[in-house]
Formats: C-alpha cells, sequence, structure tokens
C-alpha cells in the first residue's frame, strides 16, 4: 500500500511539549529525567512521585480523579485526598502485617479504592498486583498461587470466586472487602499521616501477568524506577500539560491502566477521567463531551468500532477541546487514522511497548509528521533497532525482530519465579520483543505481525497486520484477524475472519450474496496490497477473540481452525 504521510503544521511543532525530536533523541540521557521527579533521601517511590509530592504544591486542590459509572454516579478526588486516603489504606495494611517485598492484589473493577489503594501499597514498600475483575476461579489461583500474595482487596460480588480456590492458597492470609462496612471503618480510623518507604529505584513495585501461547501466565515484575520513562512519556507522547483533562480508557488489570491511568498521567499533574462502564460509541463522546477531554489514550478495537458506529454520532457532541489522541494495544490500521483526521479533524497517534517493556518505547509524537501507519520512532533515551534471530542489526527495509538495548528504566526486572524465561527475552545484547517489523531509511518502525503470526505462502511473507488493514479499509468490514493456514501447494494460505457492518449483515441473507462479498474482498486486498497476499479463505464472524485490552489474538483463531490446544485464555473477553 501507497505511503501516506500527515504532515503536521508549525503549530503542532512549537506547542508540544517535545518540540525538537531530533535533538532530543542526539542529546536525551535518562540522568536528565531524574530533575523531573522528587527523590526522597536517596531513594524513588514510584506513587509519592505519581501523587504525594503534587499534594505539597498548588495542586494540592486540583481535581485528579473524576470517576463515573455505567449508572451514572459520580465522584471526584484531589491529589491531596488520593493523598490521604491511600495514606490510610497503606496504614491499614500495615494493621495486617504487610511488610516491604509482601505481595498485594487487587482484585477490584474500577472503583476508587482500586487506585488509592494501589498507591498505598506502592508507599509502604509493598509489591502491587492487578487482576482483571472478569477473572474466574483457575485465573485467579494461577496468579495468586505463583505469585504468593499476601492480602487480597476485593469486592462481596468478586468474593465468592475467590473463596472457591482459598483453601489452596496457603500464602494468603487476609481477604479484604472494600465495600463492607469493617473496611471502611478501618480506612476512616486509620491515621492519614503515613511514612512513605523509602524504596530503591530497583526495589519492585508492582507486577502483572501476561498470557502466552502454551503454559501458565508469567509474572512480569517492574521497579520504582519505572516511573522515570512512564513520567518522560506521558511529557512527550501523551504531553500532558496542567490544563489538560484526560483519559486513558485501560483497565488497571493491564500495563497501560498502571502506566498511564495511575503512574506517569498523575506524576505529571493532570486531572484524570476513570469510565466504570462498558464499551458504548454514544456514552464515550457524551464523556468526552462532558469532562471537556483534550487527550485521549484508547485502544484501535475501541477506535474500530467508534468508527462502526458511524459518524452522525459525533455532531451531536461538542468534541472541540479535543486536542491529542493516542492509540494502544495493537497496531493502528491505517484506515483509522485517516478516519480520525476526517472527523476529528487530527490523527491517532499509534504507540508501541509491551507489559514487559513497562512504558512506551516506539511513538508518534505532537511535533513529528506522521507516516499513516507506522509505530513511528523510538522515545529519547531507548536505542531500538531491527535484528535477525542472533540479535545482529539488520539493514535499512530489512524485516526482523524489533529489539532493544538494556537498560532502559522502565524495563522489567524479572519474571516471578521464573528466571529463566527472564533470560531468554535477551540475545547479543538485545531485547528481543517478539514482534516483527522493518525500519526505513527515515527511522520510523513498521510492524509485520508477532514472531510467530508471519505467514509464509508460496515462498513470500506476509505480515498478517497488512492484510487485516487492508480489509479494514473497505467500507463493509469493522474488524479482520488473519492467519496462515497449512497447505500441501504454497506451505501456507492467507485465511481471514472477518467482522462485517451491520448493515451489511442485515442485506445479505443467502450463500450466494456471501460468496460474493468474499470474492469483492479478496480482490480489494489483491488490489490494495499485492498478488500473492490476498486471503483465499475468508470466514465471517459475530465478533473475533480479543484480549481486554482490545488485542485480536491470532493464536485463539488458528488454534481453532487447526484443532489445536488453546492454551491459557484467562486474559481473553468472554473465556
Amino acid at each position: 500500500m501507497k505511503e501516506d504521510t500527515y504532515k503536521k503544521g508549525k503549530k503542532n511543532i512549537e506547542n508540544a511539549n517535545l518540540e525538537d525530536y531530533a535533538k532530543a533523541a542526539r542529546t536525551f540521557t535518562w540522568k536528565d529525567s531524574r530533575k523531573y521527579v522528587d527523590w526522597t533521601e536517596g531513594g524513588l517511590n514510584a506513587a509519592y512521585n505519581a501523587v504525594d509530592r503534587h499534594a505539597q504544591t498548588w495542586r494540592k486542590n486540583k481535581v485528579a480523579l473524576y470517576w463515573e459509572d455505567e449508572a451514572g454516579n459520580a465522584k471526584k478526588y484531589t491529589f491531596e485526598e488520593l493523598s490521604l486516603l491511600s495514606n490510610q489504606v497503606g496504614n491499614v495494611l500495615k494493621d495486617f502485617g504487610v511488610e516491604r517485598g509482601d505481595r498485594v492484589f487487587l482484585f477490584l473493577p474500577r472503583i476508587p479504592e482500586l487506585y488509592f489503594s494501589f498507591l498505598g501499597i506502592l508507599k509502604i514498600g509493598a509489591i502491587a498486583g492487578t487482576l482483571f475483575s472478569a477473572f474466574q476461579e483457575q485465573a485467579l489461583f494461577d496468579r495468586l498461587e505463583n505469585s504468593g500474595a499476601k492480602v487480597l482487596l476485593t469486592t462481596r460480588e468478586l468474593k465468592p470466586r475467590v473463596d472457591a480456590v482459598k483453601k489452596k492458597l496457603p500464602e494468603l492470609k487476609h481477604i479484604l472487602i472494600v465495600d463492607e462496612e469493617p473496611f471502611a471503618k478501618s480506612v476512616e480510623n486509620a491515621s492519614d499521616a503515613l511514612r512513605i518507604a523509602h524504596t530503591d529505584p530497583d526495589d519492585y513495585a508492582f507486577m502483572l501477568y501476561t498470557s502466552g501461547t502454551t503454559g501458565k501466565p508469567k509474572g512480569v515484575v517492574h521497579s520504582h524506577r519505572a516511573i522515570l520513562q512512564e513520567h518522560m512519556t506521558a511529557h512527550w507522547v501523551l504531553d500532558l500539560r496542567d490544563e489538560d483533562a484526560y483519559w486513558c480508557t485501560a483497565d488497571p488489570g493491564w500495563v497501560t491502566g498502571i502506566a498511564y491511568e495511575i503512574l506517569g498521567s498523575w506524576s505529571n499533574g493532570v486531572a484524570a477521567l476513570v469510565y466504570a462502564g462498558r464499551f458504548d460509541p454514544d456514552r464515550w463522546y457524551k464523556l468526552l463531551d462532558k469532562y471537556n477531554i483534550s487527550v485521549w489514550y484508547t485502544a484501535p478495537t475501541a477506535i474500530r468500532m467508534l468508527m462502526a458506529a458511524g459518524d452522525s454520532l459525533i455532531k451531536k457532541h461538542n468534541l472541540s477541546h479535543l486536542r491529542h489522541l493516542c492509540s494502544v494495544g495493537e497496531p493502528l490500521n491505517p484506515e483509522a487514522v485517516r478516519w480520525s483526521i476526517k472527523v476529528f479533524g487530527m490523527p491517532f497517534h499509534d504507540t508501541w511497548w509491551q507489559t514487559e517493556t513497562g512504558a512506551i518505547c516506539i511513538a508518534n509524537y505532537p511535533s513529528m509528521d506522521i507516516k499513516i501507519g507506522s509505530m513511528g520512532k523510538p522515545v529519547p533515551g531507548l536505542t531500538a533497532a531491527i535484528v535477525d534471530d542472533n540479535g545482529h542489526e539488520l539493514g535499512v527495509n530489512k524485516e526482523g525482530n524489533i529489539a532493544l538495548k538494556p537498560k532502559w528504566p522502565s524495563m522489567m526486572h524479572t519474571i516471578w519465579r521464573r528466571p529463566q524465561k527472564y533470560k531468554s527475552y535477551f540475545t547479543n545484547g538485545w531485547y528481543i520483543s517478539g514482534d516483527r517489523g522493518m525500519m526505513d531509511k527515515d527511522g520510523y518502525f513498521w510492524f509485520i505481525g508477532r514472531a510467530d503470526d508471519v505467514i509464509k505462502t508460496s515462498g513470500e511473507r506476509v505480515g498478517p497486520f497488512e492484510v487485516e488493514s487492508a480489509l479494514v479499509a473497505h467500507p463493509s468490514v469493522v474488524e479482520a484477524g488473519v492467519i496462515g493456514k497449512p497447505d500441501t501447494m504454497r506451505g501456507e494460505i492467507i485465511k481471514a475472519f472477518v467482522v462485517l457492518e451491520k448493515s451489511v449483515i442485515e442485506k445479505t441473507k443467502t450463500k450466494p450474496q456471501l460468496e460474493k462479498i468474499k470474492e469483492e474482498l479478496s480482490l480489494y486486498v489483491k488490489k490494495h496490497l499485492a498478488g500473492h497476499a490476498y486471503p483465499r479463505e475468508i470466514e465471517f464472524m459475530d465478533k473475533l477473540p480479543k484480549t481486554r485490552s482490545g488485542k485480536i489474538m491470532r493464536r485463539i483463531l488458528k488454534a481453532k481452525e487447526l484443532g489445536l490446544p488453546i492454551g491459557d485464555t484467562s486474559t481473553l473477553e468472554d473465556y
């Protein structure tokens, strides 16, 4: 597909927090980031930097958290209130015997208690773990057992799932129910003065479990030092400023919800919205309007669903305060960028990073032209490259592994209780991400696919993402997932799983009509991508298997197609 560049005007460049990317990339070192955060007696505490330091400045009475649920109930908390509430939770946890290094897990929906409890855990030097509220018994057991969690905070509604596995968790000493009177009274009566632990920058702060194709989920552990990169990327990439109202739509069960809904964003002193409800296009636009959101960080899946809902909804709301849009979770299809330029007058900026990297590593910046479909360029202070399987750098426009040079501040410190697994990420001095890509002559990175997703058909290598993007560009398609299917003649053929527009489904009732659409889509990809890259098989689906962060899970599609074990599905929707 032809390269399409969105040119940034002079106004974008002069007003951006990162005005001169090239200069910063050339001169910035992570030592420079230290002046953006507060160090306490030689230590560094991420939660202190996110909230408490602001409570000692003019931001004391500034709203840090706007919270609203599906029923329309709304609350707000200032930086001082978050500081004091997290102090009280920290003191309650200490009363239950929590010490530095203990694991305290949060099995909570997106309620305010999740946010100030997370901060309280970090402030006392314990390690916070977050769990999606949709997790069922096996997913809970796997994570709580492996982590050796000492205390779990949950709700009345979710507690029965924990009770079902509690007998098999001897290290879990206490289950605290945040929406029952004993916990509420304990917090209310606890002192709001807390001696914040003088944590070393490399002390563990939080951990998240990620699912793989096989085996149990792995516990990725991050240190307090991560706040340096989370702060700088929220400043440079999200372009956060004091006057902004900011909405990151991620759940803190996912790393984005920690890095850019709690730590990095609040470290920049921004007022943030949390919506504790299901996705609904009209409701989302109402929230953007009601809270005068100026910076919005969401996922490609949500963007595609907004596209499918039509442009007329947008006209019902005042979104003139939106100034910067970013995307995270999976590569952003070019069609979604073009759509946002058309309807919002500005592009979504794609960002690339992983649970293991802890913060944004490659991105499109407000002051930099966007090559639509590109991941952008590495964050200043970080070295990225395309390398072969032996960790040797490849030239321009060569496909290989997207790799990063250790150590960056937010890099994972370990895989909990699996040191060999941790070592397996590194080859010849590079962190190998597991993503395939290429770098063009201008230094922009381009995503091709996960290493195990790339399709080899008739001797040609095809990245599933580019086929998916070509399909999504067709007006009849909402979403697409593409896999390689074994074929005796071609090695593999391309099979696409497609979700059609609602209006198309309503008009398509017969088998001949469906076959006609399949042929039309295949020809469309042939014309817009390449003759060898079109799907020889197309299957229509009501929805695609996705993680709760919105990432299409091609391995699930492939496993079902080939009758193979699906592997761990605990982080998937509706599994």
